[in-house]
């Protein structure tokens, strides 16, 4: 039978362990694929994000040797921040090991390193849910806990940022013109950004089910694609896919089975750039423990905690330190369906 005792072999160390759940693998999720959240790793729990409100302004003409105006002083100022704490670990009991046999300590050391790994694995799945959850918090302006209703933090009102007005794009009447909502929303967003867009900035969606059907199926989108190749797209299945209309890519976004923990209201949309300057960040704090204290923030720290007294459990405990934040707020959108 294995014995507890391998727990205290070096690939159990709190480094080790962290680079191995680093190569577990996750439950892959739509936001952090696309790769918008900029990683920025801090020493310190709180963050100060420094604003600065540089706008362009017209100059006057002046008469000949007058002397010219004067640049005024940049509006500047520092929001703080704190990142959050996510922690999450598992028991596993002596007894639990009865069925491994050890045909050598080394084949022995790699059983029991995989049923480990199986369950931190688990935990990390519930990591990077929890995660997408964040993102998807930060990509509408306010981050919640996982209750749902606890805000972390308001965006709008961190940052001073008034929230746009929903958009009405009125998917149920056949003469909507939805193009040029696309173009509206889109012009909006970028004259919003003030510099942040550039040419390579695009604007994407995460659209409800509701919502996601009706825009494909509606008639002046349908006309659109009616003469293209690109019409056999809207005739296959795209549920949980992504379809481009008006220079707006729209995601069918596919979050929990329960469409309710992380989700998208069905008849709700949720529009935001990809390859802006500077919109979104997710910081990085390292972990409250010894070897890490003061180190630059990574993604997550795993630790294993054994029961030296009676050598009757080992616990695996998994610990994260993000914040995921919008600090251009507002070039967010959202809009309805009917």
């Amino acid at each position: 039978m294995a014995s507890m005792d391998v727990f205290n072999s070096s690939a159990f160390s709190m480094t080790s362990l962290t680079g191995a759940v680093e190569k577990v693998d996750y439950l892959p999720q739509l936001l952090g694929s696309l790769g918008i959240f900029e990683p920025m790793p801090v020493r310190t729990r709180n963050v100060f994000v420094d604003r600065r409100d540089g706008s362009l302004t017209l100059i006057p003409s002046s008469p000949t040797g007058a002397p010219p105006e004067e640049l005024a002083a940049d509006d500047r100022d520092a929001v703080p921040l704190k990142t959050t704490r996510l922690a999450k670990g598992f028991t596993l009991y002596a007894e639990e090991l009865q069925g491994i046999r050890a045909f050598g300590s080394e084949t022995e050391l790699k059983q029991v390193q995989a049923e480990y790994l199986r369950r931190m694995g688990r935990v990390r799945g519930d990591m990077e849910l929890t995660q997408e959850y964040h993102r998807l918090g930060a990509l509408q302006g306010i981050l919640l806990d996982a209750d749902g209703n606890t805000v972390i933090y308001n965006y709008f009102t961190e940052f001073g940022v008034q929230e746009a007005a929903t958009v009405n794009f009125a998917l149920t009447t056949s003469s909507t013109d939805v193009r040029k909502k696309c173009h509206d929303l889109t012009r909006s967003m970028a004259r919003s950004s003030r510099g942040a867009f550039t040419s390579a900035t695009r604007v994407h969606a995460l659209a409800g089910d509701n919502f996601y059907d009706a825009l494909i199926s509606h008639a002046n989108v349908e006309k659109t694609y009616i003469n293209w190749a690109a019409a056999a797209d809207l005739r296959d299945n795209i549920a949980f896919d992504a379809f481009t209309f008006g220079g707006i890519t729209f995601h069918n976004y596919r979050g929990t089975d329960d469409n309710s923990t992380v989700a998208i209201d069905p008849d709700e949309v949720k529009f935001f750039p990809v390859g802006a300057n500077g919109v979104f960040k997710k910081a990085m704090a390292p972990a409250e423990f010894g070897p890490f204290i003061n180190t630059p923030g990574i993604d997550t720290y795993a630790m294993n905690i054994l029961d030296r007294d009676r050598q009757a459990w080992t616990r695996g405990e998994l610990y994260s330190y993000p914040l995921y934040f919008c600090q251009r707020p507002d070039v967010l959108r959202k809009g309805v369906k009917a």
